[in-house]
C-alpha cells in the first residue's frame, strides 16, 4: 500500500513540472518577438534553456519575473496617419503595351488614316508618299506635307496641318471620305492642284479646322454644304472644281474672312444676306450668279477684294457700294449690269482697282469717281458712257482710264453712231434714279476740285491685288 501511496506521488510531481515549462518557453518566445519588433532581431539566435529541475512539492511559486525596460523611442517611419498602399494590380491585367514609336497617342491614332489614303494615292510625280515610312511622322525630313504640333492643353504632338498644294496626287480611287473627315486634330488643310474626285465629306467633327482649301481639283456635285457645321472656318477656298446648284444663304453667315468659290459652275441668285458675311475676299468670277447686286454688300465693312466678273448679273449699281471706305478692289466686268455709275462711288477712298469694263452702263462718267485718290486702274470700255470731263481725260491721258468702245464724242476707239443709237432706243432705267447721286460720306459733287499734287506724281503703277491671283488654277495661299 506505501508503495501504490509513493508511486500517486511521483506521477503528480511529473505533472507539475510538464505544466510549468509551457509557460517559461512562451516567455522567451515572447520576448524574442518583442526585441525583432523594436529592433534587436539581428543578433544570434540565443542558446536554449537548460532543462528545469524538478521543483519540490511544497516549494512556493516563482517569483514574477522583473519588468522589461521600456522600449526607446524610435522616429516613425510613416506618417501615422499615411494612406494605406493601393493593392497590387492582378495577374490577370498586364501593363499597357508601348507606343510602338509613336510619340503620341494622338500620332498612333492618325497613323492608319495617313497608310490608307496613302493606298489611295497611284500617280505621285513628285515622289513625296516615299518620305512616309516609319512611324516618326513629325521628323521633318520624312512624311513630307504633314506638320505637327503640341494639341490644346496637353503634352503631347498631334497631326496639325496638312499641305498637299501642287503635289499632283492622283488616282482612280482619290476621295476624300474617309481622309480629310477622320483628321480630327488638324487645323489646316491645303491641297490647291492635285486630282481629288467626288464629293467633300462631313467636317462638323474637325472642332478645329480653320483654313480648308480644296481648289483646283475635280471635285464634284452640289455646293458642300457640310462646310456650314465647320464654326471656326475662316478661309474657304472651292475654285477651279465643277461644284453646281447654289450656294446654301447660311455660308454667307459664316465669320469668313475668304470665300473664292470661282470658277465652278453655280447657278443662282446672289442672296439678299450677301452682306453678313464678314469677309476681307471674295471671289464670285466665273460661275453663272444671275440678278443684282444686293444692296447689303454696304453692310461689309471690312471688305477689301471683290470679284463678281464673268457672270450674268443684271440691274443697277447699288449705291450702298459707296460705304465700302476699305475696298481696294471692285470688279464687275462681263456681266449685263447697266444705268450710271453712282455718286457713292466718290467715297471708295482706297480704291486701286475699278473695273466695270463690258456691261451696258451709260451716261457721264462722274468726275468725283476720276477724282478718287488712290485710283490706278479704272476699266470702263465696252460701255455706252457718252461723257468724260477734263479729270477723267486726265487719267485718259495718264493711261489710268480706261474708255474705249463706249460712245463719247471726240475720243477715239468708240462705237459707231449706229451701235449707240439702238442702245440708247432700249436702254433700261434704273428703279431708284434719286439713290444715284446720293454720297454717304458727304461730298459735294459740285465742289469736287482737281488734285494738282496727285496729277504731277509720276504715272500710277498697277498693283498686283490678292483676289485677281486666285483666277490662275495653282494660285496658293501665302502662309
Amino acid at each position: 500500500m506505501a508503495s501504490l501511496s509513493s508511486l500517486l506521488i511521483l506521477l503528480l510531481s511529473l505533472s507539475l513540472v510538464h505544466v510549468t515549462l509551457p509557460t517559461r518557453d512562451t516567455h522567451i518566445t515572447e520576448r524574442k518577438s518583442f526585441e525583432i519588433i523594436i529592433g534587436g532581431g539581428g543578433n544570434p539566435q540565443p542558446s536554449p534553456s537548460p532543462e528545469p529541475e524538478p521543483e519540490p512539492e511544497d516549494c512556493p511559486p516563482p517569483p514574477p519575473p522583473p519588468p522589461c525596460p521600456p522600449p526607446p523611442q524610435l522616429p516613425p517611419s510613416k506618417p501615422p496617419h499615411s494612406p494605406p498602399k493601393q493593392p497590387p494590380k492582378p495577374p490577370g491585367q498586364p501593363p499597357l503595351p508601348p507606343l510602338l514609336g509613336f510619340e503620341s497617342p494622338l500620332l498612333e491614332e492618325v497613323f492608319p488614316v495617313l497608310q490608307a489614303f496613302k493606298k489611295l494615292v497611284t500617280r505621285d510625280p513628285k515622289h513625296i508618299l516615299k518620305t512616309w515610312e516609319g512611324h516618326d511622322i513629325c521628323n521633318k525630313d520624312k512624311y513630307l506635307g504633314l506638320e505637327c504640333a503640341v494639341f490644346p492643353n496637353t503634352t503631347s504632338k498631334a497631326l496639325a496641318s496638312i499641305q498637299f498644294n501642287n503635289f499632283n496626287f492622283g488616282g482612280d480611287k482619290l476621295v476624300l471620305h474617309n481622309f480629310l473627315d477622320k483628321l480630327n486634330t488638324v487645323t489646316i488643310f491645303h491641297a490647291n492642284s492635285n486630282d481629288f474626285l467626288g464629293s467633300v465629306p462631313e467636317v462638323s467633327n474637325l472642332k478645329y479646322l480653320y483654313e480648308l482649301d480644296l481648289s483646283n481639283n475635280k471635285l464634284t456635285g452640289d455646293f458642300p454644304a457640310s462646310v456650314l457645321k465647320a464654326k471656326d472656318l475662316t478661309f474657304l477656298d472651292l475654285r477651279f472644281n465643277t461644284f453646281s446648284g447654289c450656294v446654301p444663304p447660311q455660308v454667307f453667315n459664316l465669320d469668313l474672312d475668304v470665300l473664292f468659290i470661282n470658277n465652278n459652275n453655280l447657278v443662282q441668285k446672289l442672296p439678299p444676306n450677301l452682306g453678313s458675311i464678314t469677309a476681307l475676299y471674295l471671289t464670285f468670277a466665273n460661275n453663272r450668279f444671275t440678278g443684282p447686286i444686293p444692296p447689303s454688300i454696304g453692310n461689309i465693312k471690312n471688305l477689301q477684294e471683290v470679284l463678281f466678273l464673268n457672270n450674268t448679273l443684271t440691274g443697277c449699281l447699288p449705291y450702298q457700294i459707296g460705304k465700302l471706305n476699305r475696298t481696294i478692289v471692285f470688279d464687275v466686268g462681263f456681266n449685263q449690269l447697266t444705268g450710271p455709275i453712282p455718286y457713292s462711288f466718290s467715297c471708295l477712298a482706297k480704291m486701286e482697282q475699278l473695273n466695270l469694263a463690258r456691261n451696258k452702263f451709260y451716261g457721264a462718267i462722274p468726275e468725283i469717281v476720276c477724282d478718287l485718290p488712290s485710283l490706278k486702274n479704272l476699266s470702263l470700255s465696252y460701255n455706252f458712257f457718252t461723257e468724260a470731263g477734263p479729270k477723267c481725260r486726265e487719267l485718259i491721258k495718264r493711261n489710268v482710264l480706261d474708255v474705249r468702245m463706249n460712245c463719247i464724242l471726240g475720243l477715239p476707239n468708240q462705237k459707231t453712231k449706229g451701235e449707240c443709237s439702238e442702245f440708247f432706243m432700249r436702254k433700261q432705267t434704273c428703279p431708284d434714279l434719286k439713290s444715284m447721286l446720293q454720297i454717304p460720306c458727304g461730298k459735294n459733287p459740285n465742289e469736287a476740285k482737281l488734285n494738282q499734287e496727285r496729277l504731277e506724281v509720276e504715272e500710277a503703277q498697277a498693283s498686283s491685288p490678292v483676289s485677281y491671283g486666285v483666277l490662275t488654277p495653282d494660285r496658293v495661299r501665302n502662309r
